[in-house]
């Protein structure tokens, strides 16, 4: 199964919360969890607060409607819980990742029609800060728009990631940065998530994730040679190291967990049309710095299914045209270039580009 954790912030507009996602069970033996992937609520597409961040046309998903977050900024928690109450009866807004956990459940569709016994499935595990007060409206939301979310994780103000932990999570998507970073420093992949002004289209049928390479799927160790000594020693570096594998990054492992599910489809015939796609996205150019990556996928048994050496031009005119429900990515230039193309895109907040001006665009080991 694959865990998957996410903020509510992230399914719909108007609270503040989380929501993990994990395969689902029928019980709860380690293997029914083994492919979890948890997401915090905020980023599962049902909440976003229209607050501007570091990027021009990049808002960050948060816990809350800007009047809701006004409530709970001016009034404290307790008039902010009396509104909610009273509004219980009202859906929240679908949220950025709204699609994300559409294609997560057409996924577990067409594989319950292939595999009507299998319980390797996406289990959505929706994790909010929100007192259980606010379980009703959450619920008639999930009800409203047609979610098959069945677990909640309501911590009424404390920390998500020992729950997290409990969970076996593949994946953890947050608004909160702090929360991401606590999360990655676990051992648990975690990423924040952010929404372009514009939202492009996304498949309903397939599910599209895509992956920058170094200090996300890999380690940064190429990436370090690059701040410190610049291009030529980069390339000379990757050269000289070609067979030497790189160490792994945060996000390997929901690589993994995506594969596991992709080989059952293959296994009845189905790789042409798999629903499920995967992209490495990437700054390095292919014959100097790409095989080395793509030796160290062989090697882990990894396979991506599209993968582009973009040798430093723009990734946004690639993730408009591949369409991807979300973009990894280390550097929030990045994030914010995907973003201005309309992609939901993630950061990443690992390795050494975190100490780096993030308006750098002539990073290569990516």
């Amino acid at each position: 199964m694959v865990k998957m954790s996410q903020d509510s912030v992230q399914v719909m507009s108007g609270q503040v919360k989380e929501i993990q996602v994990s395969p689902s069970s029928n019980g709860d033996s380690r293997e029914s969890w083994e492919e979890r992937e948890e997401f915090d609520q905020d980023h599962l597409g049902l909440t976003t607060k229209p607050k501007p961040v570091t990027g021009r046309r990049a808002r960050k998903v948060e816990g809350g409607v800007f009047f809701e977050q006004k409530v709970f900024e001016q009034k404290g928690v307790e008039e902010y819980l009396r509104y909610q109450i009273e509004h219980e009866n009202e859906p929240f807004a679908p949220g950025p990742a709204f699609p994300f956990v559409k294609a997560l459940e057409a996924v577990n569709a067409h594989m319950r029609e292939l595999y009507p016994e299998s319980e390797e499935l996406f289990d959505i595990v929706l994790v909010t800060y929100n007192h259980a007060h606010v379980g009703i409206r959450l619920i008639n939301t999930i009800n409203h728009h047609n979610l098959f979310i069945e677990r909640f994780c309501m911590t009424g103000g404390s920390s998500p990631i020992g729950y997290l932990k409990a969970w076996h999570t593949n994946l953890y998507l947050s608004a909160d940065a702090d929360k991401v970073r606590e999360a990655l420093a676990e051992g648990i992949a975690a990423a924040t998530m952010f929404m372009p002004e514009k939202l492009t289209e996304v498949s309903e049928s397939q599910l599209r994730v895509a992956f920058d390479g170094d200090a996300v799927l890999f380690s940064d160790e190429s990436e370090r040679i690059f701040k410190a000594h610049g291009l030529d020693k980069f390339f000379e570096h990757e050269r000289e190291n070609e067979d030497t594998l790189l160490d792994h990054g945060p996000l390997k492992g929901f690589l993994e967990a995506l594969g596991k599910l992709q080989k059952k489809f293959y296994a009845k015939g189905q790789r042409l049309n798999c629903p499920i796609r995967t992209y490495l996205v990437t700054a390095r150019s292919a014959a100097s710095s790409g095989i080395r990556a793509l030796k160290t996928l062989r090697a882990w048994g990894l396979e991506i299914d599209e993968a582009l050496f973009l040798a430093g031009a723009p990734k946004g005119p690639m993730l408009e045209k591949i369409r991807p429900h979300i973009y990894f990515d280390d550097q929030m230039f990045h994030v914010e270039g995907a973003a201005e193309m309309g992609t939901i895109a993630a950061h990443v907040p690992y390795g050494i580009a975190q100490k780096h001006n993030h308006k750098q665009k002539n990073s290569v080991g990516k």
